[in-house]
């Protein structure tokens, strides 16, 4: 059933609760109706509408590109810039690995600095500045001088993905996050389902100005993220409450509705006065490092995946480079559906845990097929499985750790923390397959398999704290995600 209390907060697609609570309040109490602003139902909706096409598209496109380039070197590899830069030994993970040590130190203060200077610069330079980092690395000549741009790349990225999962979080109520967390994630899944073919076809331009084609892979790249982070200034919007201008994207009235709204399911919207001492005080919470945890295990496979899915194709199952190139693309691309339904079912269902704990399955179920099948299509099937799972549980993740937390600084941290552990997943994915293990890669297979299993016993336990959390709330025995200011939401609920 669709309740009446629901459409006056316009909360765009999101059925009716079975629960006594609805966002941060009670049913029938403290919400936001249409009246207080003056808009109807469908004007509500097309406020949500703009919101996503402006803010979900911007930031996912410019994620799309991100994802790219940090995860071309698995194709720029195997199209010869392993010969060129004499990648012997271990020289290829480390350049994969470096980049997730600026990434990973850096990342902290990020959601400090875009609420202080707001997304739009933030962002935009950071992505013009990375987009020049790659366009010098077509260029590095030695293997030494690719390590260092790879150092760069990390610092500049550091602050994108952070700034972004927070930047989403402040738009949206608990139960839309999902779905849009999931688009902005559909939109690089999909970059990486073709950015194989796309660089099969920048390996064409090999002899262009006397380069090799996997140069050019970086160059056009390069200048396509330069040209994205300057088109971001423009496209990219600021937080709802943010009394910088906000060009004509929304107007004071609709944005006034917008915090009301997210307020109202909440009661966080506004950021109370930086303090460090508040701002680190989430992490004495140790659900954090849960959230945390579950990221890392997720990136874990994820970049293993990116970093080291065309060297499988190619020498575990025996592809060509330009198949394996092209190969890359339908796993990715089913990954990208699954990731929608399940941010769809997350959102309808009002899940979070159970849509984590099923694309573990998922990854549970394709790793051996992968690892240990006979025939080299049934392992090409357990690609499919794996990456829909692993990808999927990126946004899954992230809207899980969203959900559970309350205060502006304590979601700055979460958000910081959240990703940083993402980076050190990146660490560990570019890692597991290593050289002496090939062609089988037996156990990065088994590290992959450990980490999914992790996720699942700490979702479990998560799950379990919760709904004792819960239950002691509804008994009136305590309030639940203190804010910054020590301030409690009644009727706040975790969700698992």
């Amino acid at each position: 059933m669709a309740s009446s209390s629901q459409e006056k907060v316009g909360f765009e697609n999101i059925e009716a609760a079975d629960s006594d609570h609805v966002g941060g309040a009670t049913k029938g109490e403290a919400a936001v109706t249409a009246d207080d602003f003056g808009f109807t139902p469908a004007e509500q909706r097309k406020i949500i509408h703009r919101v996503d096409r402006r803010l979900v598209l911007t930031v996912g496109a410019m994620y799309c590109i991100s994802l790219m380039d940090r995860t071309n070197l698995g194709a720029a590899n195997i199209a010869g810039m392993g010969v060129d830069l004499m990648l012997i030994e271990n020289r290829y993970s480390i350049i994969s690995l470096v980049f997730f040590v600026t990434y990973v130190i850096f990342q902290p203060p990020s959601t400090i600095i875009v609420r202080k200077i707001g997304p739009r610069i933030h962002l935009a330079v950071i992505t013009i500045l990375w987009g020049s980092v790659m366009i010098g690395m077509g260029f590095a000549k030695t293997w030494e001088q690719m390590t260092g741009l790879r150092v760069l790349l990390g610092f500049l990225e550091a602050g994108f993905f952070p700034s972004c999962v927070y930047l989403l979080s402040t738009w949206y109520t608990r139960f839309e996050v999902g779905k849009r967390n999931s688009v902005f994630y559909l939109v690089g899944c999909v970059a990486s389902a073709f950015a194989g073919i796309l660089a099969y076809g920048l390996m064409q331009m090999a002899g262009l100005a006397g380069l090799n084609g996997w140069r050019w892979i970086f160059i056009i790249e390069g200048i396509m993220t330069v040209l994205l982070g300057i088109a971001g200034y423009w496209l990219l919007v600021d937080f709802p409450d943010s009394k910088r201008k906000n060009w004509s994207f929304l107007g004071a009235k609709e944005r006034d509705w917008v915090c009301a709204r997210v307020n109202a399911d909440r009661g966080d919207v506004k950021p109370q006065p930086f303090s460090l001492a508040k701002y680190l005080r989430a992490a004495t919470d140790i659900k954090v490092w849960g959230y945390a945890m579950i990221f890392f295990n997720t990136t874990t496979v994820t970049y293993a995946l990116a970093y080291f899915l065309p060297l499988i194709l190619t020498e575990n199952m025996g592809f060509s480079v330009g198949a394996s190139q092209c190969l890359v693309a339908p796993p990715y691309a089913f990954a990208g559906i699954v990731m929608f339904g399940t941010g769809w079912a997350g959102d309808k269902y009002r899940l979070r845990g159970p849509i984590v704990a099923f694309n573990c399955l998922l990854c549970l179920m394709g790793l051996p097929l992968m690892g240990f099948a006979s025939s080299a299509a049934v392992r090409y099937f357990g690609v499919f499985l794996v990456t829909a799972g692993a990808n999927a549980n990126v946004p899954a993740a992230m809207s899980y750790q969203a959900n559970n937390i309350r205060g502006q600084w304590k979601r700055a941290f979460c958000s910081a923390t959240f990703v940083s552990f993402g980076g050190i997943g990146g660490i560990a994915g570019s890692l597991v397959f290593r050289a002496q293990d090939k062609p089988g890669y037996k156990p990065g297979l088994y590290a992959c398999i450990a980490t999914t299993l992790l996720s699942l016993i700490i979702v479990g336990a998560l799950s379990l704290e919760f709904r004792r959390l819960n239950k002691k709330a509804d008994r009136g025995e305590m309030e639940l995600e203190c804010d910054a200011d020590d301030t409690y939401e009644p009727g706040f609920r975790h969700t698992y």
